[in-house]
Order: structure tokens, then sequence, then C-alpha cells
């Protein structure tokens, strides 16, 4: 009797509500690609003059703020958030991955091939090679070619949604996009604080992660939804 009254707990498994991830609403995949188009318009807006697009006014601005001094706790936190991008970048998500497949989660694992492979192989290094921005003068770390827009502020945004998406629960999804969305949102400050990219690269870089993770997310959902 108690448990046909108590709403919070599910028929099927008898779990209570907001103890297992969620399937997305639609919103999500309309958030997904409303990101992806602001990605593709900075891009348009940059490739038609990658030295002087029309909101290098605002970059150079920016970039003045980031002059420094380029030590202390700043740099301690901006060294790791570089590291964090770029050898972890590739290890995070395989050691995810190799979890998902000893745990027989097919579908998850899936997802996060095909959100990782499309979001950093083809949205972001796309980019990078149609666009061909340069980067900002005397940058503090190494740095490939093409400034926009920037991985590492796409691999965090890819992560931070990814992670939501497979694990954390529905209850807390607002703490924790609230977490990532700052976690993220650092990551693209360390970016222009070491001049690695302007930081139109770097909101560009963030909504294509998110952008292609979260519609990555909704088209994979019933396959999500399956596996429980």
């Amino acid at each position: 009797m108690s448990r046909t009254l108590d709403s919070s707990v599910t028929p099927a498994t008898g779990r209570r509500r907001g103890s297992a991830p969620a399937a997305p609403r639609v919103g999500v995949a309309r958030l997904g690609v409303l990101l992806l188009l602001i990605t593709v318009l900075l891009g348009a807006g940059v490739d038609a003059d990658p030295r002087q697009p029309s909101f290098q006014g605002l970059d150079d601005r920016w970039l003045s703020w980031m002059g420094g001094p380029h030590g202390g706790f700043h740099g301690v936190v901006a060294a790791v958030l570089n590291w964090f991008g770029g050898p972890l970048g590739v290890v995070v998500p395989l050691v995810l991955l190799l979890f998902l497949v000893a745990r027989r989660r097919w579908a998850s694992a899936g997802y996060l091939v095909v959100t990782y492979g499309v979001g950093n192989f083809l949205v972001v290094q796309g980019l990078k090679f149609l666009v061909d921005r340069p980067r900002p003068e005397h940058p503090l770390v190494r740095v490939d070619h093409g400034s926009f827009p920037s991985g590492h502020a796409a691999g965090a945004a890819m992560l931070v949604v990814m992670v939501g998406a497979l694990w954390v629960p529905t209850a807390r999804r607002r703490a924790y996009w609230f977490g990532g969305a700052l976690f993220t949102a650092t990551m693209m400050w360390s970016r222009t604080w070491l001049h690695a990219h302007w930081l139109s690269d770097t909101v560009a870089g963030a909504a294509a992660g998110a952008g292609t993770a979260l519609l990555s997310w909704w088209l994979f959902r019933h396959r999500l939804a399956r596996e429980g």
C-alpha cells in the first residue's frame, strides 16, 4: 500500500526517481542545435577575415586584461588545465570507455565514442582547418595550428555533458550542471590567460563541445533508455 502511494518509486524497478540518469527532453536537442549554430556563426565571422573579424576588438580587449603577471596560483591552475586538456584529454575518455565496456554498457560506450569522435575530430579539427585563424602572439604553452575553435574548451564541455548524461542522477543534475559550467568557464579563462586562444575561440569551442554532446545524447536517448 505504501509503495502504491509513494510516487517517488518507479513501479518497474522499485528505484526512487532521481536515483539514476533520466532520458533528455526535447529541449536538450534544441539547445544542442542552438549551440552548434553559435559555433557556425562565429566561424563564419572569422572565416570572412581570419586576422580581423568583426569581434576582434572585444578579443583584443579581453586579451589585454589577461596580460599577467603569469605566475602564482593562477599559473598553477592554468598549467593543470592545460595538461588536463592535453594528454588527459585523451586518457579520461578512454578510461571512461573501458569502464563502460567492462560493465557491458554498449549503448553508453557508443554514445561516448560517437560524441568524442564527431565533436573532437570532425567539428573542432574540421573548423581549425577550414578557418585557420592565427593565434595570439607569444602563447605561453605549446600550441598547434589554428586558433579557432579552442579544443580544450570543447573537450571540457563535452566531458561535462557526457558524464552528466551517463552517470549523474536526475535529482542532482542541477547542481552538477552549475559545477560543470564553472569548470568549462575556468578552462576557457585558462586558454586566454595563457594567450593560447582568443576569447571568441573559447566561446565557440565550448559551444561546439556542449552542442555536439547534447545533440548526440538526444539521438542516443532510446538506446540509453533501453540499457537502463
